[in-house]
Parts: C-alpha cells; sequence; structure tokens
C-alpha cells in the first residue's frame, strides 16, 4: 500500500488475510453453501498441494456478510479492497484485532474455514 498523506485508505497493513489453502472436497462445500462456485486458483507445486486449491480470502469474506467499508469503531474494511483492514482514524490495535476476530468467525461458522492473518503481530 502507497502511503499518501491524508487518505485514511493507506492506513493498513496491506492485506490482513492470506488466502486459505482447500481440498477440492472443500470447494464443494462452499459452493453448497454460498449458493456459487467461489474462484480458485492452483495452490502451488508440490506433492503436499496435490488436489488442493486457493480460495480468496477477499471472496470468503464478502459471501459471510462484509463489504467494502464495513466498520467496527475506527477500524474497518478498505472502500478498495476487502483484504485490507484500515485504521480510521485513532483505531486501537484492539479494534483492529476485533475487526479481524469478527470476520474471522463469520467466515468460519459459514464455510467451516479458519483464516490466518497475514501480518506479523508484535508485542502481542
Amino acid at each position: 500500500m502507497l502511503l499518501v498523506e491524508g487518505d485514511p485508505e493507506c492506513r493498513s497493513a496491506g492485506s490482513f488475510f492470506k488466502n486459505p489453502v482447500v481440498a477440492e472436497e472443500q470447494v464443494k462445500a462452499i459452493t453448497e453453501r454460498s449458493g456459487k462456485e467461489p474462484p480458485r486458483f492452483p495452490a502451488g507445486p508440490g506433492a503436499e498441494n496435490k488436489g488442493r486449491v486457493k480460495v480468496p480470502a477477499a471472496w470468503l469474506i464478502e459471501q459471510a456478510g462484509f463489504a467494502k467499508c464495513y466498520a467496527l469503531g475506527n477500524a474497518g474494511i478498505s472502500s478498495r479492497h476487502t483484504l485490507a483492514l484500515v485504521n480510521r482514524g485513532g483505531a486501537t490495535a484492539a479494534e483492529v484485532l476485533a475487526l479481524a476476530g469478527q470476520i474471522t468467525s463469520a467466515v468460519e461458522a459459514r464455510f467451516g474455514i479458519r483464516l490466518e492473518m497475514e501480518p506479523v503481530m508484535v508485542g502481542f
């Protein structure tokens, strides 16, 4: 993300969640639960990824009911990308983590997939 003076959308750690790698069976379950086939792309080389694909975390988040611009206190989802959690001004680490937890819980409840945070947390 570029830092632009005065642009609250730039107060972000970038992509907050990793794209989960799932088995094809899980893709079928996601399709049944959402009524839509999720986008997916290869999980990568290696025997450990055989029969597995990546599903965009942003798509899962949106299908779990979170839209761009959603806010929880001073923390929110970017208006530009669902994966970016932003500080709208004065957000505490607790607010950002509460929002991340709310999103993670909703995706897990809807699809049975636990999203992993991408940023490395220091001092927590």
